[in-house]
């Protein structure tokens, strides 16, 4: 009996939600039904009165008619928003010589911090808790004793992590450096003169008349602004190509005091970046990977704890680096719940939006104890690309999304492999569902990420064709065949 009943329950939602998700299918049919049944039961008579009164109408009622069908149809197709589709993406891997293996991260840990042994021991604890693999990557910079954060090692790593990102996108798709008309840069902590987006130009001698944007201090969320502006823009500008690069150069904002709320950045981030090629020029719907549907922001800056639980700033000793509160997963998850209350209506079936409708009803006029109704949005999408920005950050939305372990297993494996790559990490995530052969024509992604200010921000994207199992040099190439890998609560170093 204990078996048999939430078996029973299962049923009845699979029940409840395929009729309401169909209720108009069903009330159309008995509708159409009775409609044939009538006309079938027409004589001729009336069959041939129905006719000579169908000729009886002037040939310039029917100019008129024809026109305003003709003008109505126009002007809706105009002030439809044009597609917006991905061509491609590529994401920058990392070479072997820049990996920061555990025992290396902690050696270079008690040389740098020899006089503060406890901020060391807190290093330790974070890295083994992190989520975090023996692959991630660290800048050549970094890995000196202590580390030599020059502005030309600065530089030295975006062109390195950026022309090869490009390099990679442009050897996929074919596009020509003459052909983007946007370009967009979003890199959060690193903002030189003249710009990351002017180094781009320069370096592939793009057209004058471009239109180049350079993003920074949004965090790990400015991919998705990114997208968002470059969205904007093709809507404006028909028959275009827009570049969008999404990194962060680690170089000089690796932190070398000793506050622990600092030192967390250093545990968790890690180099990477990414380059997507988007575009609204409609032949490109045939080779495109994606077809943006959706995007969804939300800023809560407004409330002081928001706007400094991620906060750049000076220790003691007068040493910068990132301020990590420990408000921040709960501010993270208001931020979430807003996001959701706004994106929920654009995705959601019916079933699910009235199951949550009924259940606020409830509980503002009969029962406010009731128990929140959390919307099944495994219903609404296939895949999941949350924000690799740690293990608390994974954890925290797999429960409050109620998601498998498979939903968030691209987030898991890509934080183990490549570490938190700020606002290019939901690329990578992207590229493991595609790796392992599991994004199909018509699969739905969601794109959660979260950024200091503070900021969710969400990307609905639809997949446009069967992605076949990459075989090109993607960032997964030499080693998807060993992941998912067993992941421990601690690792003991």
């Amino acid at each position: 009996m204990p078996q048999i009943l939430p078996n029973l329950s299962s049923s009845v939602k699979l029940g409840y939600q395929y009729f309401v998700n169909h209720i108009l299918t069903f009330l159309l049919i008995p509708i159409i039904i009775r409609i044939l049944l009538e006309i079938f039961r027409l004589g001729p008579d009336e069959t041939y009165t129905i006719w000579n009164s169908l000729l009886r109408f002037d040939f310039v009622q029917i100019i008129c008619s024809a026109f305003l069908v003709i003008f109505i149809g126009t002007v809706y197709f105009m002030s439809k928003p044009r597609s917006i589709y991905l061509v491609d993406y590529s994401c920058y891997k990392p070479p072997v010589t820049c990996r920061v293996p555990f025992s290396t991260f902690m050696e270079h840990s008690r040389l740098i911090l020899k006089d503060n042994p406890k901020s060391v021991d807190f290093q330790m604890r974070i890295l083994e808790r992190s989520g975090l693999g023996e692959e991630t990557c660290l800048p050549p910079p970094i890995h000196y004793i202590p580390p030599t954060p020059t502005m030309e090692a600065a530089r030295g790593e975006a062109e390195t992590v950026i022309f090869s990102a490009i390099d990679s996108l442009m050897a996929k798709t074919g596009i020509r450096a003459k052909d983007i008309d946007i370009l967009i840069v979003n890199c959060s902590l690193f903002s030189p003169t003249p710009s990351l987006s002017a180094m781009v130009v320069n370096k592939y001698k793009l057209r004058s008349n471009i239109k180049s944007f350079n993003l920074s201090g949004m965090g790990c969320s400015a991919g998705l602004i990114s997208i968002d502006l470059a969205r904007d823009l093709l809507q404006v500008h028909p028959n275009s190509y827009a570049l969008v690069i999404s990194t962060e150069i680690i170089t000089p904002n690796y932190y070398q005091g000793s506050e622990r709320a600092m030192l967390l950045p250093n545990c968790l981030f890690r180099m990477g970046g990414a380059a997507i090629l988007l575009s609204n020029k409609p032949r490109e719907s045939r080779r495109a990977k994606y077809k943006l549907v959706h995007v969804v922001r939300t800023h809560k800056g407004a409330d002081d704890k928001a706007y400094k639980c991620v906060y750049e700033q000076e220790d003691p000793q007068g040493k910068v680096g990132i301020n990590l509160s420990k408000d921040l997963m709960v501010i993270a998850g208001e931020a979430l719940k807003s996001n959701i209350t706004t994106i929920g209506p654009l995705v959601l079936p019916a079933s699910e939006q009235l199951l949550f409708l009924f259940t606020l009803i409830g509980r503002k006029i009969f029962n406010p104890k009731w128990k929140p109704y959390i919307p099944d949005f495994k219903q609404a999408f296939e895949h999941f690309c949350i924000h690799a920005g740690g293990r608390a950050v994974i954890d925290e939305l797999q429960k409050n999304l109620q998601l498998s372990a498979e939903h968030v297993e691209a987030s898991r494996m890509t934080l183990h492999r490549f570490g938190n790559t700020s606002s290019s990490s939901l690329w990578y995530e992207m590229s493991y569902i595609e790796a392992k052969g599991r994004m199909k024509k018509g699969n739905r992604v969601w794109q959660i990420a979260f950024g200091s200010g503070f900021k969710c921000n969400s990307a609905v994207w639809k997949c446009n064709r069967t992605i076949k199992t990459p075989t090109d040099d993607g960032p997964w190439q030499d080693c998807i065949d060993r992941y998912p890998v067993h992941i421990p609560e601690v690792v003991k170093l």
